[in-house]
């Protein structure tokens, strides 16, 4: 089940739904997790929403939002949880921080926050690494993505260390903007996040449902 992006953020009540005997994937990210300018089947969380069902009797849900930072998601990330009650969350923002100029040591900040918040809920998390432009000079995109691989050190986060590995340097697979894949670059996304995100999928103890009575 893929829950089309931007109806997550405003959702409020707690979903009932009977869970798949699965584990339930929750992706929070920016307009690269988002379908951006292409259907929502064809983007590559509906792509992973196909191999969980297939693979696992699984599910993806996903709560990525077009222009999100890792402040936003930060703060929604809480609300999304309690709604969907994901047994793995991938955090693909940062992205947008980057384009905004917001300090590293925010974006750190924000990042080990989400994963601790992840792990309270008795979720696993998966970070996926964003690299910046080439045209942001590449001594500040080095740093910049370091930030990630730093984060997941020291969370012992699984760690995707480039969410657009093999795509971002390659024309053909981005859209005319430079910074957002195509159609084309989708199926590769999922298997650079499939390739951590698998033994995840296989080892997690899932989450109980949300309304199961209490003594």
């Amino acid at each position: 089940m893929v829950i089309p992006p931007g109806l997550v953020a405003h959702a409020s009540t707690a979903d009932t739904s009977t869970p798949e005997d699965g584990p339930r994937v929750m992706v929070l990210g920016d307009s690269i997790s988002a379908a951006y300018n292409m259907p929502t089947e064809a983007g590559w969380v509906a792509l992973l929403d196909d191999r969980l069902a297939s693979v696992a009797n699984g599910e993806a849900i996903n709560a990525s939002i077009s222009g999100d930072t890792t402040a936003s998601g930060r703060t929604r990330l809480p609300a999304a949880i309690e709604r969907h009650q994901p047994d793995i969350v991938i955090i693909a923002l940062g992205g947008n921080d980057g384009l905004r100029g917001i300090s590293l040591s925010e974006l750190r900040n924000n990042l080990t926050s989400m994963i601790e918040t992840i792990r309270a809920s008795g979720a696993e998390p998966l970070l996926a690494g964003v690299r910046l432009p080439s045209n942001y000079g590449s001594a500040f995109v080095d740093r910049f993505l370091g930030i990630f691989a730093e984060v997941a050190d020291a969370t012992n986060a699984a760690f995707v260390p480039m969410i657009l590995a093999g795509v971002a340097e390659d024309p053909s697979l981005m859209q005319d903007d430079g910074i957002h894949p195509n159609t084309t670059a989708q199926p590769i996304i999922l298997e650079t996040i499939w390739s951590v995100l698998a033994p995840l999928v296989h080892s997690a103890p899932l989450t109980p449902a949300a309304d199961s009575p209490s003594s």
